[in-house]
């Protein structure tokens, strides 16, 4: 797997839900589209406006075993969970993304992110 869309940057006091919101990624989503998260990942208001379905997988309720389409689902979305896992691990290799970053690079810091998703 590979990087398709890199979205802006944002300070780490922001949530999931409201990084979604601001960064226009819903208004790139054509209804029909599926959108997949992790659970705990609730942004269905945000998406249910644009005809798009949140693909997260199902919770156990009770210490109950899944259903089998709930198991099913569960594989579906982790076979492809696991590509996505594995870009972001490879962008992390790269030595100028890992610790501290230096307040000499914030104004550039974007293009940097950008450049290593797109060498990947």
């Amino acid at each position: 797997g590979s990087f398709t869309l890199v979205l802006d940057l944002f300070e780490g006091s922001i949530s999931d839900k409201e990084i979604t919101a601001a960064s226009g990624l819903v208004d790139l989503l054509e209804p029909g589209d599926s959108d997949m998260a992790d659970k705990g990942f609730d942004i269905c208001d945000l998406l249910a406006p644009y005809g798009v379905h949140l693909n997260i997988p199902p919770f156990r309720q009770n210490s109950r075993q899944f259903l089998l389409d709930e198991a099913a689902k569960t594989k579906n979305i982790t076979a492809v969970h696991i590509h996505v896992e594995h870009a972001i691990g490879r962008l992390r290799c790269f030595r100028i993304l890992t610790g501290a970053i230096k307040s000499s690079m914030w104004d550039m810091l974007e293009q940097v992110v950008f450049v290593a998703c797109m060498l990947l």
